[in-house]
């Protein structure tokens, strides 16, 4: 019974937002929750589940295999495939949040960028941010959470570890595949590498 109310209320809350013009792909494989609120033309790709708490702006196209809970969404955002939207979380207008990346309780900055594999969590990102595949801010040390400021214009270069507490200023640059721990100043190049060894003619000892 409780099964047939909750499929009476997805349907009601599907046919609900389809009369309002979102456009849906698959509605039967998109959940609603009671409370979410949903601008003007807005896309739903197949297999999107909003939960309590999440406001979408207008003109935001969420792809298909995305969650969304206690965000907020402004206009013109780009979400998913395969993105959770966490709790806390605040997404900019003309933000973009790609394939495999998890944001909780951090604000996105307008034209932000965060296209795949990274996880950004307690966390403040600036205007025209770009972050790249593999980045993740390490926000918690074992007692408590910590915090990341990625200030305008900054470019985080692909898998590289931000640990909070960190602030990045703006217009910098992170090399890929660097640890950052330490603050990064306005305009600056900030990396860190082990240096490469190479043994040229190397041959695997025999057995």
């Amino acid at each position: 019974m409780k099964q047939l109310n909750s499929q009476k209320l997805q349907n009601k809350l599907r046919n609900k937002f389809l009369k309002l013009g979102v456009k849906m792909i698959g509605p039967e494989t998109i959940f609603f929750s009671k409370d979410t609120k949903i601008g003007a033309g807005v896309e739903i790709e197949p297999y999107v589940v909003i939960g309590k708490k999440v406001k979408i702006g207008n003109s935001v196209i969420i792809k298909s295999f995305s969650n969304l809970e206690d965000c907020k969404i402004e206009n013109k955002v780009e979400i998913g495939p395969y993105a959770r939207i966490r709790p806390g979380t605040l997404l900019k207008q003309g933000s973009k949040v790609g394939n495999f990346v998890e944001i909780k309780k951090s604000v996105i900055g307008i034209k932000s960028k965060i296209n795949h594999l990274s996880y950004i969590g307690d966390s403040d990102l600036g205007k025209s941010v770009n972050i790249g595949a593999g980045t993740i801010t390490c926000n918690y040390d074992g007692f408590k959470k910590n915090k990341t400021k990625i200030e305008d214009k900054v470019f985080i270069g692909s898998n590289s570890s931000l640990v909070a507490p960190l602030t990045i200023e703006s217009e910098s640059v992170i090399g890929a595949g660097s640890v950052i721990t330490k603050n990064v100043k306005r305009k600056s190049l900030a990396l860190s590498r082990s240096l490469q060894t190479e043994v040229q003619n190397y041959k695997k000892k025999s057995k």
